[in-house]
């Protein structure tokens, strides 16, 4: 699913060029390296964020922005 979302991202763009040009071996170690540490601290953070704020709150909240976009978008398009 990830693999389908990303298709195509200039990230993963700017990878295939890198590796076109460089050594493809230390490309793709960068990158899963890179991909690693961003993944570890969303895990970390999130896991730090769950502990101060309820699942009540996130709920509240996201209902709210959802409500808020929908709000703007129908403004945009009318």
């Amino acid at each position: 699913m990830t693999f389908l979302a990303e298709w195509g991202d200039r990230s993963q763009i700017a990878t295939i060029a890198l590796a076109a040009s460089f050594n493809f071996i230390m490309v793709t170690l960068g990158a899963l390296l890179g991909h690693f540490i961003c993944t570890a601290a969303a895990v970390k953070i999130g896991t730090w964020i769950s502990g101060k704020v309820s699942e009540k709150q996130v709920l509240t909240i996201g209902g709210i922005v959802f409500i808020i976009s929908g709000i703007c978008t129908a403004y945009l398009v009318i």
